[in-house]
């Protein structure tokens, strides 16, 4: 098994700025993957950005060039910054783990709203 634990989230206007942090324990050897998902009130669950080990990392186009990613293997944790944000972001975004299974944090909401 591996725990999550998540943190930040919150309220912030149009173009402003957030940090989401992760951070794994438990069987965190079996980790290949980290990242993050969002869902939207009536919408499904989408892929925001993903970091597998080997340093490949894959983001949904919607959030390229305003999000980044960052991941510590040794430290098991990975971290979204996102900036730029848009009203359209606004979801509970959940921290994401593939090993030998999957994982999932409880989320963290993020309201994009002026």
């Amino acid at each position: 098994q591996v725990q999550l634990v998540e943190s930040g989230g919150g309220l912030v206007q149009p173009g402003g700025s957030l940090r989401l942090s992760c951070a794994a324990s438990g069987r965190t050897f079996t980790i290949y993957a980290m990242g993050w998902f969002r869902q939207a009130p009536g919408k499904k669950r989408e892929l925001v950005a993903l970091n597998n080990v080997g340093g490949g990392t894959t983001y949904a186009d919607s959030v390229k060039g305003r999000f980044t990613i960052s991941r510590d293997i040794p430290k098991n944790t990975v971290s979204l910054q996102m900036n730029s944000l848009k009203p359209e972001d606004t979801a509970v975004y959940y921290c994401y783990v593939r090993g030998i299974a999957e994982f999932w944090g409880q989320g963290t909401q993020v309201t994009v709203s002026s």
